[in-house]
């Protein structure tokens, strides 16, 4: 899986591209998922059992959810692969990637099925973004609100269901958060440094026959960056000295 171009099987089994855009998008989903924090603690609880490259991997699997199901619906699915492409990189070194913002002044309006869920989308990844780079004993949180959105555009959502339970079953194994009984400072001023973690690859989300291991996910990972266009991202800047 060494590019972005061949769709994960279980993403094709979900129906997720070409269905119609016919999931509901009222102004009640949206201030849900807007602000999801509430009535979701057993979410927030799972999520914060991983540890912060399990996090961004799995950020990065849940856009590419978003990604597929519009495809083909709006042409800014485009700049939305740049930011899953930079999302990988960064697992390997955030300091080769640069910030992923989006719409600092908030002028785009959430409305609208398919711009309304992408603007909710790569807001939340923004988010998580600056949690990862800030170092943030809270970046898992951020995930919550991705999450939600995924299932809820996916057409089969036992499909994806079924992907997350297995995905979260197996990272709290591989990735679990070494800092999830600790006394969390609530000022969120306190920084973890997340670059001892062993990396992840999109193979360990999408592909049945890999096998996870840390030379595995290396080679995975880097297999990955080799074949991407630098130039054609300025969301990497591959010009930065490895950390």
């Amino acid at each position: 899986m060494r590019n972005l171009n061949n769709v994960p099987k279980v993403i094709m089994e979900s129906k997720s591209i070409g269905s119609p855009i016919n999931f509901k998008w009222t102004k009640k989903k949206i201030n849900d998922l807007l602000d999801p924090i509430e009535g979701n603690d057993d979410l927030e609880s799972t999520l914060m059992q991983i540890n912060h490259k399990g996090s961004i991997g799995l950020t990065a699997a849940l856009l590419e959810w978003v990604y597929w199901r519009f495809t083909g619906y709006t042409q800014a699915t485009n700049d939305t692969q740049k930011r899953i492409e930079a999302l990988w990189c960064s697992i390997n070194d955030k300091e080769q990637t640069n910030p992923l913002l989006f719409d600092t002044d908030f002028d785009t309006p959430v409305t609208g099925s398919v711009n309304g869920a992408l603007w909710i989308a790569l807001m939340n990844v923004r988010m998580i973004d600056v949690r990862y780079r800030k170092g943030s004993y809270f970046l898992q949180n951020e995930l919550v609100g991705l999450v939600l959105l995924a299932r809820h555009i996916t057409p089969k959502k036992k499909k994806f269901d079924t992907w997350f339970s297995e995905t979260i079953y197996d990272l709290m194994h591989t990735h679990p958060n070494p800092y999830r009984n600790k006394e969390l400072d609530q000022s969120d001023e306190a920084v973890y440094n997340s670059s001892n973690e062993p990396v992840i690859s999109r193979e360990y989300f999408f592909d049945a026959a890999f096998t996870y291991s840390s030379e595995a996910s290396e080679n995975a990972i880097h297999n990955f960056i080799d074949n991407l266009d630098h130039k054609s991202n300025a969301f990497l800047n591959f010009s930065k000295k490895a950390s």
